[in-house]
């Protein structure tokens, strides 16, 4: 038994090795803008891509400029893998960064890292321009400008069909409104995570944009303004980002540790919980059967919003064993208390 135990564990960090990588595909690269490629104006942009992808793995608009960085941000090349010139329209510089090097130089700066699986959000978004108003579907020409701000910003993105009954769902007041359940009820054949709501207005030149953010029973809103269609997408990326990183970012040696068993494993889910668990530094304990024990770093709250993101279900906590009272010995004399145990750190229990 000892033997398939532990051919069992080997064999799934084999596959979840494979899923990784694979699941952090596109995280490390960032395209940015350029105007030409002069050595300067490359320069240029190899800091700002540093900068957008500092704050894609840390949600933190003020990591970039932490001290442990000055080494990176001196020569950024340390952690480059390879890059390019794309001409587009627009012109970008396309820059890979290395993911283990890159990690690895956050960490030693003492910033958390936000890993690769992160909520697919659903985006209801509406163009409101003189031209009139456009509800943003998949497969539409204005769909890549949103997908491209997703991307920059590293968040998953789908765009609904907008056909005509989504068209009569999703209009300007539904939108705006705090109450998302006509928006929920059409969003539930795409099985997102979250629900983003956009009603973005051209007016004098200048886009402005309010947006609403559900996942599970927190909510988000906010408003922003830019240049043009582009730039008001990033802004509500951007926006998007930095409200939701909080609640999946583990900041090292903040939040203490907890205990964390999960029930009903094979080979797949534990593919998949290694991705969820790994900005929370994930140390496996114990395998018995179907169930997995871990030590995390991270809160409760945190440990609770990322494990949503696979629809598992928590567990009620179980009740300490109760302590035997101390019998006296047979010779007579009194009877010495059993130690008090350790306490345990707080525990949390998952079933899929």
């Amino acid at each position: 038994m000892r033997f398939c135990k532990l051919l069992f564990v080997g064999c799934l960090t084999l596959v979840s090795l494979a899923s990784h990588a694979e699941n952090l595909k596109g995280l490390y690269q960032v395209r940015q803008p350029v105007n030409g490629q002069a050595p300067e104006e490359r320069d240029r942009a190899t800091q700002a891509a540093l900068d957008t992808l500092v704050l894609r793995l840390t949600g933190d608009p003020k990591a970039a400029q932490n001290p442990g960085l000055a080494p990176i941000r001196k020569d950024p090349q340390q952690i480059i893998s390879q890059f390019g010139f794309d001409a587009g329209p627009p012109e970008v510089l396309k820059v890979d960064f290395d993911p283990a090097t890159t990690e690895q130089a956050l960490r030693r700066a003492g910033l958390p890292v936000w890993g690769a699986s992160r909520p697919s959000i659903l985006g209801w978004w509406l163009n409101d321009s003189t031209e009139g108003a456009s509800l943003v579907g998949d497969g539409q020409a204005a769909a890549a400008t949103l997908r491209t701000a997703a991307q920059h910003r590293g968040l998953p993105l789908r765009l609904p069909l907008a056909d005509l009954s989504e068209q009569l769902v999703a209009t300007a007041p539904a939108l705006e409104s705090a109450d998302p359940a006509p928006l929920r009820s059409a969003s539930e054949r795409y099985n997102a995570d979250a629900l983003l709501a956009v009603h973005a207005r051209e007016e004098g030149g200048q886009w402005q944009a309010k947006w609403r953010l559900w996942l599970g029973d927190q909510k988000e809103a906010g408003s922003v303004q830019g240049a043009d269609q582009a730039a008001v997408a990033d802004a509500v990326m951007l926006a998007v980002a930095e409200r939701l990183a909080p609640r999946f970012v583990a900041k090292p040696g903040a939040s203490g540790q907890q205990t964390l068993e999960v029930q009903g494993m094979n080979l797949e889910h534990y593919a998949a919980l290694l991705r969820l668990l790994e900005p929370f530094g994930v140390r496996l304990q114990s395998v018995q059967g179907d169930r997995i024990v871990y030590r995390v770093n991270g809160s409760v709250d945190q440990l609770r919003a990322q494990l949503s993101l696979a629809k598992l279900q928590e567990l009620p906590a179980e009740a300490p064993a109760p302590v035997a009272p101390a019998q006296p010995a047979a010779d007579g004399t009194p009877a010495v208390a059993a130690p008090t145990p350790a306490a345990a750190a707080p525990s949390l229990r998952f079933r899929w």
